[in-house]
């Protein structure tokens, strides 16, 4: 039976590899760059919000494979959440990664958090916990810009 640490490896090699929503929304309502500069990670990351609904949302950019796999997993699981939800489900996983404290997840969340565990063995190797929480910070960093389009750095 194949190890679970192994099984979260081909799933953030899939990601990495072959990324979802890997492309620029033709009309972003939200955008913002991401750029890591301890290892080179760029990412801008494209929001159509309706309402308080994230209508569609994508990516772009270049990076280590684990910060592709997070932006694709990160746009899997927010696309079609509400803002709080997917707010909910970042401080979820920022809390996971980072060693934090978050509060429960409501059951309709779980299932999301859950597609973000393998990323969550980062939390090992702190220089990599800034790959896999770079999408997530520039998604939010869209959310407060809007097109004006934020920048983030993490150091």
């Amino acid at each position: 039976m194949m190890d679970l640490r192994e099984l979260y490896q081909d799933i953030i090699l899939d990601h990495g590899r072959h990324p979802r929503n890997f492309h620029a929304l033709e009309h972003p309502t939200h955008l913002a760059r991401g750029h890591n500069p301890l290892c080179g990670d760029r990412i801008i990351v494209y929001l159509a919000v309706e309402g308080e609904r994230i209508a569609d949302v994508s990516f772009e950019g270049r990076g280590c494979a684990i910060s592709t796999a997070a932006a694709s997993l990160m746009t899997e699981v927010v696309k079609g959440k509400t803002i709080a939800e997917a707010r909910a489900l970042f401080a979820q996983f920022h809390a996971t990664v980072t060693g934090g404290g978050a509060e429960e997840l409501p059951e309709a969340l779980q299932e999301d958090a859950e597609r973000l565990e393998p990323l969550t063995g980062v939390k090992a190797y702190p220089v990599r916990v800034k790959c896999a929480t770079l999408p997530w910070h520039a998604f939010e960093a869209a959310l407060k810009s809007g097109l004006a389009g934020g920048t983030v750095k993490t150091e």
